[in-house]
């Protein structure tokens, strides 16, 4: 894949964490506190002689609630000296608006980070949107210009008619703030996003990071509904990134598998599982090519837009 990937790369979706907060394994060699040094070192193993830049998201799996202030400190200090990266600010349900706005601000961080496992409802990937990214943050980063990286849940993704309300409420009554659909759109099964993403086209502040989705036809979704601007390669740095195996849409939902798993003898060889990005970067390169994108247009993809986007 040396070939497909352009000069410089923009990850529009990339952790990182501080080992006295992280609550989940991490892949053999990684740091235990990882910052964005650690970070350009093992994404320049992946993607040797490029430019690289990244949208640091704070990891958001934290042992205790307290602790998401202090990842959060944790990207603002990465940040220093790297003037083609900007950072999150890991937000809480529970947090109130405006010292949200204090804290991002003395950090220096430019969006938000939400993630599901902040939700009271239980299980929390039944969650509805304004349970773990309230409302009343979407106010101030729609006053400060901000970009906000949401993981979405339920079961059909996008297709959710509960998912697409909370998408176009936001977007259409918070227009300065930036929404960026992670995975996208948490596409999993590309069917969602067939189904759903016609319903969201007309939204002009609604964006897509494509990271550790591995089925081709969910960015050929993004791509054709949307265009390829508004379409941001990613990785999903972590865990997601360098495990070994890949997600695969079955019915009207997926799976993923690893390399732990027993499926990979069960053929007539054995089959050595790569790792999440390179399945990863395999489908963004399908994706492209089906698509019929120019080179240019590739580096979009891979820079440009983020570039635009994030005023790089």
């Amino acid at each position: 894949m040396a070939s497909f990937v352009p000069d410089k790369v923009f990850d529009c979706h990339a952790h990182l964490w501080r080992g006295d907060a992280y609550a989940a394994p991490l892949p053999p060699g990684f740091p235990a506190d990882m910052n964005s040094d650690d970070y350009l070192r093992l994404t320049g193993e992946v993607f040797p002689n490029r430019t690289l830049g990244a949208w640091f998201l704070p990891k958001p799996v934290v042992k205790r609630r307290d602790q998401a202030l202090r990842v959060s400190e944790w990207v603002g200090e990465s940040l220093a000296g790297k003037p083609t990266c900007r950072g999150a600010f890991l937000v809480k349900p529970e947090d109130d608006p405006e010292w949200v706005r204090e804290h991002a601000r003395r950090l220096g961080l430019r969006g938000l980070k939400c993630y599901h496992t902040f939700s009271l409802r239980k299980p929390t990937l039944n969650a509805e949107i304004p349970e773990y990214l309230p409302e009343a943050v979407m106010q101030v980063a729609h006053e400060e210009g901000w970009y906000v990286t949401l993981h979405m849940v339920k079961d059909r993704a996008v297709a959710d008619p509960g998912n697409q309300h909370w998408i176009r409420t936001y977007c259409e009554r918070y227009p300065d703030m930036k929404l960026i659909l992670a995975h996208s759109a948490r596409g999993f099964q590309p069917s969602h996003n067939f189904e759903g993403l016609p319903k969201l086209a007309d939204l002009p502040n609604l964006y897509f990071d494509s990271s550790a989705n591995c089925e081709p036809m969910a960015h050929v979704a993004i791509m054709r509904i949307f265009g390829h601007d508004r379409f941001m390669f990613g990785t999903d740095f972590g865990a997601a990134s360098h495990s070994h195996g890949r997600h695969c849409s079955v019915a009207d939902t997926f799976f993923w598998v690893y390399d732990d798993a027993p499926v990979w003898e069960e053929r007539h060889t054995t089959i050595k599982p790569v790792s999440i990005v390179l399945e990863h970067l395999r489908s963004v390169k399908w994706a492209c090519w089906a698509e019929r994108l120019t080179d240019r247009q590739i580096e979009d993809v891979f820079w440009g837009n983020a570039a635009r986007l994030f005023e790089l």
